[in-house]
């Protein structure tokens, strides 16, 4: 049985709740961290490794809602539900409906452009202070555009990032041939030349990790069931685990919902299955991550591989991967590389925590204080995990947190939606 008083409790050691220990910590608080899984394992390390401040589009847009049926139905598209799961994600995707709209999506876009503006130069910094700034290479990104119709059905989107503030060249075939010459032939890319991009998400997390216990921050291997509101601060249970801390911090990604519903919050969390596919090459075929958009996946040439990081499973957290859709990313990499052998070297699925407007939780309960939610990342837990770590700090030290913080406030959602 653990047994244990501090100041700050984080609930999850995935790269938000590693990000936000390590910030406390360095701002003098005593903070300890829970989790049964090694720190930065899950979707922390299986991601494609992008520093991605060009991100601004909610996954739920009018262009989704015109083709959701198609997407959700066609079961090799880059967005599916996992058979089975349908009625128990009738709240969610009514949410989502909601907020594909037109005026949703367009608030849900700016506010989106808000958290990522600084996204690369917080990451800069944080890669300089964990030691990682070797796995780290300023290359930007390409997304890719496979004929000529695509390359010019992009363009709007191209131009609605551009007026949030997103840094985006056009790339014609021939300078994508110069940039990749790896790839096979294109109609054209555009080049988001800010983003960075991690060459090892999993190494990188273990340098996250380290200076997390460098700092002082214990991490005990416990699963977090229940957090109990006190008088002078919350007790935090599970089996062999009370922890009694000032404050705790609910950075358990996918797992999430349920420890928020014990602290007597109620939040439209649910779970997208992300996966990756994995060829051992020592010379990848790709020097930075290009994203065949009409495909839904990266191409990642992390360290000594070629990783396949993507589409969307919607669908819970229990049932086991879908070999159908690793099937699909090993035929999406044959069709671009078709001397890539049939069987990857490995494969993986992981969890993202998914809520409805694209947008994370971020701030304190409306129950009190001592109980703050940083989760729901969905695509952008590594991205946006230094800004929220900034953002839960102003939360603990009682400084205002910017504009920002009122979109993505745990108080956004009506209690009708319940």
């Amino acid at each position: 049985m653990h047994h244990r008083a501090t100041d700050i409790a984080v609930i999850g050691a995935g790269v938000i709740g590693l990000t936000v220990a390590l910030h406390l910590a360095d701002q003098g608080h005593a903070v300890v961290m829970v989790d049964p899984a090694p720190p930065g394992s899950g979707a922390s390390h299986g991601n494609a490794g992008t520093v991605a401040d060009y991100a601004v589009q909610p996954v739920g847009t009018p262009g989704v809602l015109r083709d959701l049926p198609r997407l959700l139905f066609d079961r090799d598209s880059p967005l599916a539900i996992r058979p089975g799961a349908m009625l128990g994600l009738t709240p969610w995707l009514a949410r989502f409906l909601g907020q594909s709209l037109p005026g949703p999506a367009a608030r849900n876009a700016r506010a989106l452009a808000g958290l990522l503006a600084d996204a690369t130069p917080r990451w800069v910094d944080l890669a300089a202070q964990i030691g990682a700034t070797d796995l780290m290479r300023d290359r930007g990104c390409l997304y890719l555009y496979r004929s000529p119709g695509a390359l010019a059905a992009a363009q709007a989107d191209l131009d609605f990032r551009r007026r949030l503030g997103v840094t985006v060249q056009a790339v014609t075939a021939a300078e994508l041939a110069a940039m990749e010459p790896g790839l096979p032939p294109m109609a054209g890319a555009a080049f988001f030349p800010q983003a960075r991009f991690l060459t090892d998400p999993g190494a990188v997390m273990a340098r996250l990790a380290a200076a997390v216990r460098r700092a002082g921050v214990e991490i005990l291997p416990d699963r977090a069931q229940a957090i109990v509101r006190l008088v002078d601060g919350v007790e935090v249970t599970g089996p062999g685990l009370r922890l009694h801390a000032r404050r705790v911090v609910i950075a358990a990604g996918a797992w999430s919902a349920a420890l928020a519903r014990t602290a007597g919050d109620r939040l439209p969390l649910d779970t997208e299955r992300g996966y990756h596919v994995e060829w051992d090459l020592p010379d990848p075929p790709v020097t930075r991550p290009c994203c065949p958009t009409d495909l839904g996946f990266y191409l990642c040439p992390m360290q000594g591989r070629l990783r396949l990081a993507g589409t969307v499973e919607l669908g819970g957290i229990e049932a086991p991967p879908s070999p159908r859709r690793i099937a699909r990313l090993v035929q999406g990499a044959r069709r671009l590389f078709p001397g890539l052998p049939e069987r990857p070297d490995r494969d993986w699925m992981g969890l993202r925590p998914s809520i409805p407007d694209s947008l994370p939780v971020i701030g304190a309960s409306a129950r009190g204080a001592e109980v703050i939610h940083a989760y729901g990342h969905g695509h952008l837990g590594v991205t946006l995990a230094p800004r929220t770590a900034a953002l839960v700090a102003d939360l603990v030290a009682g400084r205002d947190p910017g504009p920002v913080a009122a979109a993505v406030a745990p108080g956004r959602f009506r209690a009708a939606w319940f």
